[in-house]
């Protein structure tokens, strides 16, 4: 009874040591980068003149353009990208499955039944067969219950949970910037198809003004009112507007395969079907907030240091290898080589306990270089966090100039475009009364058909650079609504991480 008492006194101590042991290895501290107050931008974006501001969490919906919203919610649905990005979710939850199973006790249930013939031709078999009674049949049958247990005194598996936890978080977080990413790629693309629609449709409408010229020359000519040096010119600036179109079609076949695929399609199956329509103007920026909320808007910046936070603690499970490791093992069953029918009997019970001891004693050189691996990961990860911190400035940085400039640069050019329009049509007219040469003409054509595609592109650019703008910001998703979902543990964790 004295040694039973002992025995489970030594479990009950080894137990509560494994279960109240601190963890070794440096505890996770969260960096906390140094960041303006505002966006030098900002002042730039405040003053700018929109239609209605945009909500953040579903910035696509603040163009106004049904299409738009569409196919973004359609690419948020059926967007392969994200389908990887989920799998890779389900990958890292089932490496915080096993991280949390490596803490637990190993159960197993064991048997077997054997029927054995004896040689009596060995050493063996001589000795027993010189015995009386020696039957050359035997049988064994055996049933156990067994149960292991590695006690983490020092914490090297929690570490490891530490660990897969935060892998787990850093997956959740890629998803959510990927689908980010998804939502602006397809209004992107969707705004480029638009940019290159309104393109064309001025590209054909001066084909239609250069071809309606050409037949007003051939009139004159005919009447012996205009050279046939005119005609010629006429029909080689024709040519040149037409020249333009192909290239034009080119570019827009691509973008809508391009959006197809983006939906999940494919190529050439929905965005074909899009009809001409103006390219969507870019809404106002509500809640565009400080550069230190990017710290948790970004997913991708929460990415970075979910990483950082699994490197730090791989530190702590490098260095649990200085420290002895503890298990316990028991065992409990019946064996008997009688007959079946005594298997459960009282006899054939038996049992078996082991506590085990493990220490890399003479391998301390190779735990030490694994340590400085370990803190070299983690100094790579620091700086990939930091990086990443100063990019994400400078993304919303770079959006915010080029949505402001190019919005100047299209306003610009839509009063130079009504300009040039009004000096086309009296370029036209003074050549039909003969004051001006055809060459006048052509150079107003000219003039008019790259303002008014130079319009069109900064139009697009500026409502492109929108798009840039939102993502930059984070928007797409709400860090108040758990749109990256945690559990009990790795909630707890979290919330430690940046305390």
């Amino acid at each position: 009874m004295s040694r039973s008492l002992a025995a489970a006194s030594l479990v009950a101590s080894l137990m509560a040591a494994g279960l109240a042991g601190c963890a070794v290895g440096p505890d996770y501290v969260q960096p906390r980068p140094v960041l303006p107050e505002r966006f030098h931008g900002q002042s730039q974006l405040d003053q700018r003149q929109a239609a209605a501001d945009a909500d953040l969490v579903r910035w696509w919906e603040g163009f106004g353009d049904p299409q738009l919203t569409r196919v973004v919610t359609l690419a948020l649905a059926q967007n392969l990208d994200l389908a990887r990005a989920a799998a890779r979710v389900t990958q890292a939850q089932a490496g915080v499955g096993a991280a949390n199973a490596a803490l637990l006790p190993i159960g197993s249930v064991s048997g077997q039944a054997a029927r054995a013939y004896q040689s009596v031709e060995t050493p063996l078999g001589r000795i027993l067969d010189s015995r009386p009674g020696f039957d050359r049949h035997g049988s064994a049958y055996e049933l156990n219950g067994n149960a292991s247990w590695e006690l983490d005194i020092f914490g090297g598996l929690r570490r490891e949970r530490e660990a897969a936890i935060a892998e787990y978080q850093a997956s959740q977080a890629g998803a959510v910037a990927a689908r980010l990413a998804v939502a602006a790629q397809t209004a992107d693309l969707y705004i480029a198809l638009r940019g290159l629609q309104a393109r064309l449709v001025i590209a054909r409408d001066q084909v239609r003004t250069r071809q309606d010229l050409l037949a007003t020359v051939r009139l004159l000519n005919g009447k012996g009112l205009a050279a046939d040096l005119q005609v010629s010119q006429a029909e080689g600036a024709l040519a040149q507007a037409q020249a333009t179109i192909p290239e034009l079609e080119q570019g827009l076949d691509a973008a809508r395969n391009a959006l197809d695929v983006m939906l999940g399609s494919p190529a050439g199956t929905d965005a074909a079907r899009l009809a001409d329509a103006e390219v969507p103007i870019a809404p106002g920026i509500a809640g565009i907030g400080a550069p230190a909320d990017l710290l948790q808007r970004r997913p991708d910046l929460i990415v970075a240091e979910r990483h950082l936070a699994a490197s730090n603690a791989r530190i702590g499970a490098a260095m649990a290898e200085y420290y002895p490791k503890l298990s316990l093992s028991g065992l409990i069953g019946n064996a008997t080589s009688v007959s079946a029918g005594q298997l459960f009997s009282g006899g054939a019970s038996q049992a078996a306990g082991v506590v085990g001891l493990r220490w890399r004693l003479f391998d301390f050189g190779r735990i030490d270089a694994q340590i400085r691996l370990a803190r070299g990961q983690e100094a790579e990860m620091l700086a990939a966090y930091r990086l990443a911190v100063l990019q994400a400035g400078e993304d919303v940085e770079n959006a915010l100039t080029a949505l402001v400039k190019r919005e100047a640069q299209a306003a610009v050019l839509a009063q130079g475009v009504d300009a040039l329009r009004r000096a086309r049509g009296a370029s036209f007219a003074a050549y039909q009364k003969g004051v001006v040469s055809l060459i006048e003409v052509l150079q107003a054509d000219e003039n008019l058909l790259r303002a008014s595609d130079a319009q069109v592109q900064a139009r697009t650019g500026s409502a492109r650079a929108a798009v840039g703008a939102f993502k930059a910001l984070g928007g797409g998703w709400s860090p108040d609504a758990e749109t990256i979902p945690r559990d009990q543990q790795s909630a707890s964790m979290w919330k430690r991480s940046g305390e």
